[in-house]
């Protein structure tokens, strides 16, 4: 039987990345974003990789009412869900001072409530199917930086939310791993990727660990990894 993932924040980046991989493997995914054209242009590229396996979902991780129409679209279509990475994220960043209240907001809603959101929507479909469920945080959740009073926030959240659920679930054979990358060549942040960025970790590597930890045994859950550049900065 074919299974089944959900990446949220999956047209770009870090998340198009794990899609692309978890096709690779034969795995149906369904990618959300916020905009409609560029979501169907991400899924038409992953459809040409195996025809049929990509679904696009126009779906907003800060509504709850989003993300479970979401996730009843994707069981719809595909009848289950295996695995979820929840990777949708945004940052900005100022001082305290700077800081608006609407970024304040739009960051922790997206990085973190967002991700509750995820998991409040599919742990029924998890639990049926004893799932998978991936956080994408960064090193940004242990590791503060000045102008980063927001992002850090949300991401030092998601690592302990991330932990505390692995617990929580384990119960109804659920797996939680939280990710953390470093400095990875995206286009986050309004970041134009270019030759120097051949040092930072590739969305696709983000993409084979995804595709490792989803095959690792069952007995065993590496339930935090940081990953982060094998070479610093030349």
């Amino acid at each position: 039987m074919i299974k089944t993932a959900i990446v949220t924040g999956g047209t770009k980046g870090i998340g198009f990345g794990v899609a692309e991989a978890l096709i690779k493997e034969g795995i149906q995914v369904a990618i959300t974003g916020r905009d409609k054209k560029t979501v169907d242009e991400a899924t038409r590229k992953l459809n040409e990789i195996k025809s049929g396996l990509a679904l696009g979902i126009v779906a907003d991780v800060r509504s709850l009412d989003s993300q479970n129409l979401m996730v009843q679209e994707v069981v719809n279509k595909f009848g289950g869900v295996n695995y979820f990475i929840a990777n949708a994220g945004i940052g900005h960043f100022a001082t305290i001072q700077d800081m608006t209240d609407e970024q304040w907001h739009e960051t922790i809603d997206t990085n973190l409530t967002g991700v509750f959101y995820g998991i409040k929507a599919v742990h029924p479909a998890l639990k049926k199917s004893e799932g998978y469920f991936i956080t994408i945080s960064s090193l940004a959740g242990t590791n503060f930086f000045a102008q980063g009073a927001a992002y850090n926030a949300s991401k030092f959240g998601l690592v302990g939310f991330s932990q505390a659920i692995m617990l929580d679930l384990r119960k109804d054979k659920i797996n939680v791993t939280t990710i953390m990358p470093g400095s990875v060549a995206t286009n986050f942040n309004n970041h134009e990727v270019n030759d120097a960025d051949s040092w930072k970790i590739q969305p696709e590597d983000i993409g084979r660990l995804v595709v490792d930890l989803i095959k690792m045994p069952s007995r065993t859950l590496p339930s935090k990894i940081e990953v982060r550049p094998s070479q610093p900065q030349s």
